[in-house]
């Protein structure tokens, strides 16, 4: 087992869930409208600021589809970090998706953390973060169906 994932585990930072796959759904719904407002964020630019919240808003997609499989095995997650080492453990190394998959996820927490935390965001990021969310869900609902 993948040393991280197991780290994460003892720190209780993902822990098993019972009935999980009942939460899969309202996942992939949350999924599905957050990366709609960053979609719709990003092509009604008013402002700068659009593209710190259409990065935010695409994460948050992501996010959401990657709660939504680690539901589907069995787990809750209780820290970003420990979400995208799941993923990883569960899925990448299972070779269930492409490590690429998992590398777009590390790349937009990390627009996300910046773009919040520090201020930092552009155009392309917000681009990068679309195209990311984009791709993730369509990976998530094909796995979840």
């Amino acid at each position: 087992m993948n040393k991280d994932f197991e780290k994460c585990l003892k720190k209780k930072s993902i822990v098993k869930q019972p009935h999980a796959e009942a939460l899969i759904g309202d996942e992939l719904n949350a999924a599905i409208r957050d990366l709609k407002r960053a979609r719709r964020t990003y092509d009604e630019f008013l402002d700068d600021l659009d593209y710190k919240w259409a990065t935010i808003q695409a994460y948050y997609s992501m996010f959401h589809a990657a709660r939504a499989l680690l539901f589907a095995k069995g787990y809750r997650e209780k820290s970003h970090y420990c979400l995208k080492i799941a993923m990883q453990a569960l899925y990448a190394d299972e070779k269930i998706i492409d490590q690429s998959i998992v590398d777009d996820f590390d790349t937009t927490m990390l627009l996300r953390e910046t773009a919040d935390y520090k201020s930092d965001f552009s155009k392309e990021g917000a681009e990068a973060a679309l195209e990311n969310a984009e791709e993730f869900l369509r990976i998530t609902e094909g796995l979840l169906k």
